[in-house]
């Protein structure tokens, strides 16, 4: 035991076995420092901080860190409600240095008590720019020894700035994440949006990028880039118009003219894309975008088992397309003369046809209708629908993959969280329970479902796209059921397709059927890869758990993904943006009995970054967690925000918590 064995705060007596020679904030203290000659360590949190319990375990806890410590520095630990006078000191003193501040606050102090550096949370060596508090601990000790004088210039810049009362806020961006952005943003088409050229396919990965790019440092090139990608689209005959969804790709730069098969895994990625800049533009070009994706899907993808088929054909009655497009008579005898001219119009019909003397329907060159046009052509585009029913439909391949329904219903409740859907929530429900309930195998999943027939084992991709529909559905219902399967799927994600050697995920089960090759691809291709996907799902169950080692083995298992993609970054669309979620990951949890109002504006939140985490319970997450006070008290409710290690207050009003995570960022 040390010092602080007589300490009055819980939260320093949580510290008192702690192999640290901890001192309480006395003089004493500062003596020893003064007649040891070295500097002092301060370290405030408060018993509720989650982070400073992280930083704790990880570090205070481990002998080897604390024997540095001990020898280096005289460490004092401050709690911040019993002492909050200190800690508004040193919290200022963190903010001249650039830093927003949060708990636990690690500061490094004179003899005297003067700030000359400091820091919030350190894991306990490097990690994703942020250096290892061991590594932290010698330096600053070196530099204290053999440069005093620096360290006397940085205590009087920083007492300078404190009287001044300056602060700024923390450094924005990740700077591996911004060049790969930048990189991206060049190779897309500035007038039609998608990477150059012919043929273009979505890309929805590298949309993904962007978008995050732009929302993480507002940074408006990628914004656009993101923005005329899927305004392009939209417009594009790529689209259906009229029945709603995306074909799988253009054969031209422009968009107009698709390969006509539609595929399930394409929409699931565009969907809750489109969702996200809608949300964030109000663009009714993108949100009926959103509605066509769903709309298509209920109509033409839906089984009667509750899941969702896997594609449509390009073909119909022997002839590509011959479903979709139209002729200028065509539409007059569909809607007569008056009501054609006004389709024709807007979407691009003339008599000589926009490809091969046929109508691809568009709005790539047509003008944007006034509200009541629109309302208009509503009905007329309903009108043309039913009569294209009439035609011979495309063939539909009606087995139901666990990883292509997996996305879509990953996609479909997120979209229905930030649109307000909550019809949506139902339909994914429902193909979640199909897949999970009707495709087991053993602890995993089996791949496809066809008239009773399963296919097994499954792959990689099944058991992490269905994960992370369940940890979707968990953040959208609370149903704890969601987050035992993420939690289940994962973990035989390691156990059974994790290699030794590599670390990285094979596509098969480690005792399939021997191939020439083992197969364990890290790039994306038409859908994300299951490295990718694994990565984002470990991070948000650790965010779940609230327990270090889960999100040090998270940490671990995407550094190696990482290392992999580092030759080829842009064919690593999902590592990247599970980077992203680490490295600018927000949490936000849920507490308290009354927590619905707040679980659903989180999810309204147009930031693909934040992690609920649930707290119906005190017992849900650690005892140290900032949501247990909260947890019991009958009737309360509130969300905290964290990120970077840290926790901000409490938000206890529903309509606030946007603009918490804002400011938090």
């Amino acid at each position: 035991m040390n010092r602080l064995k007589h300490a009055a705060s819980p939260y320093l007596l949580q510290h008192q076995n702690n192999p640290v020679d901890w001192w309480e904030w006395t003089a004493e203290a500062f003596a020893e420092a003064r007649a040891s000659d070295r500097p002092v360590l301060l370290s405030i949190g408060y018993a509720a901080c989650h982070w400073c319990h992280v930083m704790a375990h990880e570090s205070f806890e481990n002998p080897a860190i604390a024997a540095v410590m001990n020898e280096l520095f005289v460490n004092i630990k401050v709690d911040r409600e019993e002492r909050p006078d200190i800690d508004h000191v040193y919290m200022s003193a963190l903010h001249t240095l650039g830093e927003q501040g949060g708990w636990p606050l690690t500061m490094f102090l004179d003899s005297e008590g003067a700030p000359f550096w400091g820091g919030t949370y350190f894991p306990p060596t490097s990690r994703y720019g942020r250096p290892g508090f061991i590594d932290v601990l010698r330096q600053i000790a070196t530099l204290y020894r053999s440069d005093r004088g620096r360290i006397v210039r940085n205590a009087a810049a920083i007492g300078e700035a404190l009287q001044q009362s300056l602060q700024r806020g923390a450094a924005g961006g990740e700077p591996d994440l911004d060049h790969i952005a930048g990189q991206v943003a060049r190779r897309f088409d500035r007038d039609h949006g998608g990477l150059g050229g012919a043929p273009k396919f979505p890309n929805p990965g590298l949309i993904e990028l962007l978008w995050r790019h732009g929302a993480r440092n507002g940074d408006e090139a990628s914004r656009d880039t993101a923005n005329r990608t899927l305004v392009q689209m939209a417009r594009g005959g790529i689209h259906d118009h009229l029945g709603g969804g995306f074909a799988r790709y253009a054969v031209d730069e422009r968009w107009l003219v698709p390969h006509f098969e539609k595929m399930l895994y394409d929409n699931a990625q565009l969907l809750p894309l489109y969702a996200l800049e809608a949300a964030r533009t109000g663009d009714p070009l993108l949100l009926d975008a959103a509605d066509g994706i769903v709309a298509w899907l209920r109509h033409d993808m839906l089984l009667p088992e509750g899941a969702f088929a896997a594609s449509l054909d390009a073909d119909s009655d022997g002839e590509e397309g011959k479903f979709y497009v139209w002729t200028l008579d065509e539409l007059n005898e569909a809607l007569g003369p008056e009501d054609a001219a006004v389709v024709a119009r807007h979407y691009d019909v003339s008599a000589g046809g926009n490809w091969e003397g046929h109508a691809i329907l568009n709005r790539l060159d047509t003008p944007d209708p006034t509200p009541e046009i629109a309302a208009s052509l509503a009905g007329l585009r309903a009108r043309l629908l039913a009569v294209r029913s009439q035609r011979v439909p495309p063939g539909r391949d009606d087995k139901i993959l666990a990883d292509w329904n997996g996305l879509m219903i990953a996609g479909l409740v997120r979209a229905s969280g930030l649109l307000g859907r909550e019809d949506w929530i139902d339909l994914a429900a429902q193909a979640f329970y199909f897949v999970s309930e009707s495709m087991p195998d053993g602890d995993g999943l089996a791949h496809s479902y066809r008239a009773g027939r399963l296919i097994t084992p499954g792959f990689a991709l099944d058991h992490a796209a269905m994960a992370d529909a369940a940890l979707a559905l968990h953040d959208a219902t609370g149903d704890r059921h969601y987050l035992a399967l993420a939690a289940r799927w994962s973990a035989h994600l390691d156990r059974h397709y994790r290699e030794a050697d590599s670390g990285l995920l094979r596509m098969t089960r480690s005792d399939s059927a021997a191939l020439p090759v083992i197969p364990r691809p890290t790039h994306d291709d038409a859908v994300p890869n299951a490295n990718g996907l694994h990565a984002a799902n470990l991070l948000r169950l650790a965010a779940q758990a609230g327990l270090p080692a889960d999100r040090e083995r998270a940490d671990q298992f995407l550094a190696v993904i990482l290392a992999a993609a580092a030759q080829a970054p842009l064919a690593h669309g999902s590592a990247l943006n599970a980077y992203d979620l680490a490295r600018n990951g927000v949490e936000i949890v849920l507490a308290g009995p009354k927590r619905d109002g707040f679980r659903k504006a989180a999810l309204a939140l147009p930031h693909p970054t934040t992690m609920l985490v649930d707290c119906p319970e005190p017992d849900v997450l650690p005892p140290d967690h900032p949501a247990h006070a909260y947890a019991r008290q009958a009737g309360a409710g509130a969300a905290f925000v964290c990120l970077h290690g840290r926790c901000l207050p409490p938000v206890t009003d529903p309509d606030r918590l946007r603009e918490a995570v804002a400011g938090a960022r």
